[in-house]
């Protein structure tokens, strides 16, 4: 057999020539389109959920969140395995579907479960989030954020507020995850003592805070054949917002000449901005510095991606504050 194939080899030179180029060519084209990455992606289709339950025991969590999602997540289609991470106010399930599975089909169907899970989970706790499409094998980068002249809290706010938001737009980019700094927070620290002088309790000022960190609405108004919106601001903006916040109204009693007098957030307590409490650092070189983790999107290129976020970070740096790099 193969030496008649040979044979007929030698008799028709010029076809075999000719066959050999054209596959020569679309070999060549097909090694031109191939998709080139650094890691292949040897993860099986997954979604994540996360939970978060602020002050919740981890005995608790496990109970009271992790099991009701596991539970509406087992036995869902193509469902091959369900894993989970509980931790202190913190709740992770990984759902693994079978190979081949699309993702974006394997997040609807997630989606799905989550909302039956919803009803058995407590009332007082956010609703679970899937968290981004992106895979173990994902993190193309890391990026730290350092400076000498700024403090860690500018430097988290600079990395959350502006690299992230703009790393965010580049087409490929999953998520990105700050590690370090100091995060900013507005801290209403109240005075025990000046809170019984007044008779007030703790959830009055957290009640009277929440109420008044909101915009409302009045409908519009008609005069002279226009239409104006009508508007109440209550947004806090800045620290004299929460300051003057009105809790209650003390004295005025019957009989007496004296108006109600408004007890205001500042009477009881010291507003201040300071940071949150820290979980974990982040450091660059020995010194404290903001790193952020880049994670892709699930079949990006990630060589392409890679010059594209260079160019993004080029363009940041241009923008950042003199001393930040």
């Amino acid at each position: 057999m193969i030496g008649h194939i040979i044979a007929w080899s030698l008799r028709n030179k010029l076809f075999i020539v000719l066959a050999g180029v054209l596959l020569l060519a679309w070999g060549g084209w097909q090694a031109a389109k191939t998709p080139v990455d650094v890691f292949p992606d040897l993860t099986a289709p997954s979604v994540t959920v996360v939970t978060e339950a602020r002050g919740m025991a981890p005995s608790d969590v496990e109970n009271l969140v992790t099991f009701p999602i596991e539970t509406a997540l087992n036995g869902a289609p193509d469902v091959r395995r369900v894993r989970s991470s509980t931790k202190i106010g913190l709740s992770v399930v990984t759902v693994e579907f079978e190979w081949g599975t699309n993702l974006y089909l394997a997040r609807q169907v997630v989606a799905e479960r989550l909302q039956l899970a919803r009803a058995a989970l407590p009332a007082d706790i956010p609703a679970p989030a899937m968290a981004p499409a992106a895979s173990i094998m994902g993190e193309i980068l890391f990026i730290a954020l350092a400076s000498d002249r700024h403090t860690s809290m500018e430097l988290k706010n600079t990395a959350e507020q502006v690299i992230k938001r703009r790393v965010l737009a580049v087409p490929g980019v999953a998520e990105v995850l700050p590690i370090g700094g100091d995060t900013q927070q507005f801290q209403v620290t109240l005075n025990p003592e000046r809170l019984a002088s007044y008779g007030l309790t703790v959830g009055e000022v957290t009640q009277a805070l929440r109420d008044a960190n909101q915009n409302t609405s009045a409908g519009f108004m008609v005069e002279g054949g226009q239409e104006y919106l009508i508007q109440g601001l209550g947004r806090i903006a800045v620290l004299d917002d929460i300051a003057d916040t009105v809790v209650a109204r003390r004295g005025g009693e019957p009989g007496q000449i004296s108006q109600p007098q408004p007890v205001l957030v500042r009477h009881v307590a010291n507003v201040e901005i300071g940071p949150a409490p820290n979980r974990g650092v982040g450091s660059y070189n020995g010194k404290p510095a903001v790193v952020l983790g880049i994670q892709k999107q699930p079949g990006a290129n990630t060589l392409e991606l890679t010059d594209r976020l260079d160019v993004t970070l080029e363009e940041i740096q241009a923008g950042l504050p003199a001393g930040m790099k």
